[in-house]
């Protein structure tokens, strides 16, 4: 007797309907049964020609088709023809119209993009990690946004924040005795922006820290002084790149990350 085989019909990539055959198989302990994907069947031709196949090899049909009137005529065929066929998103779709009252969009790949705008997200979070405290300045270029200033100034959490939003987003740390990187001076004007604090606030920030790790807060670290020559050198550095500065002194960073994405918008308009 020869191997069952279940086609697996989508009007889009089909990754979905092969995800819930083969959890279904699985319960078979695989049955060798062999599985046949047919992608992005978007008309009825299509379908005709998927059935022509599937009787011939006697096997059954699990499909995902978002579209009412390509659920109804697979449905019709499959009887017809005395096809076994389930449709694996249709009742649900129903179900969940019936309930919540709206109507679907019965947009193919939807799934797809949905899944696409995580995978971007996820990319913007581990850009932001790998360059972050500007540990490799290669990655300046490379960024949607370069965000500069002293330490503790939020520009980890912030880079954090916007890679949410799906911005790359890398990070350089200002310190007067280290030159700021190359390539600092050749990144796009509009993806570089300077975070300005009051030295008062910054001090108060540094102190706290320094106690939190055990440290004592008379380490020159927080000393009022070698901050003011830090944000002297900030000035410096940003009057040189000419980048816009935003003031974060009394700042959450969500604040901060909205004025980065208005300036974004505003480029774009």
């Amino acid at each position: 007797m020869s191997l069952p085989i279940i086609y697996v019909v989508s009007d889009s990539v089909g990754e979905t309907a092969e995800l819930v055959t083969k959890a279904a198989i699985s319960q078979f302990n695989g049955s060798g049964m062999t599985l046949k994907r047919f992608p992005y069947v978007e008309d009825k031709e299509h379908i005709d020609e998927v059935l022509s196949l599937v009787t011939m090899d006697k096997a059954m049909v699990a499909y995902t088709l978002v579209k009412p009137e390509m659920r109804e005529y697979m449905k019709e065929q499959a009887i017809q023809e005395g096809i076994h066929a389930v449709d694996l998103i249709g009742p649900v779709m129903d179900q969940i119209q019936i309930y919540s009252g709206k109507t679907p969009l019965c947009e193919p790949g939807l799934v797809r993009k949905l899944d696409e705008d995580y995978f971007k997200k996820v990319e913007a979070i581990e850009f932001a990690v790998k360059y972050d405290d500007g540990r490799d300045p290669r990655g300046i270029l490379k960024a949607d946004i370069v965000l500069i200033g002293v330490s503790r100034t939020s520009k980890t959490p912030l880079s954090q924040y916007l890679a949410h939003k799906r911005l790359k987003v890398a990070n350089v740390p200002l310190v007067p005795e280290v030159d700021p990187p190359e390539e600092l001076y050749k990144v796009q004007l509009e993806k570089c922006f300077g975070l300005k604090i009051s030295p008062e606030k910054l001090n108060n920030i540094r102190r706290e820290r320094l106690i939190s790790l055990g440290l004592n807060d008379k380490a020159s670290y927080a000393n009022i002084e070698r901050i003011k020559e830090e944000l002297t050198f900030f000035d410096k550095v940003v009057s040189k790149i000419n980048c816009p500065v935003i003031d974060v002194t009394n700042k959450a960073v969500e604040e901060t990350a909205n004025v980065i994405l208005n300036f974004i918008q505003k480029r774009r308009a």
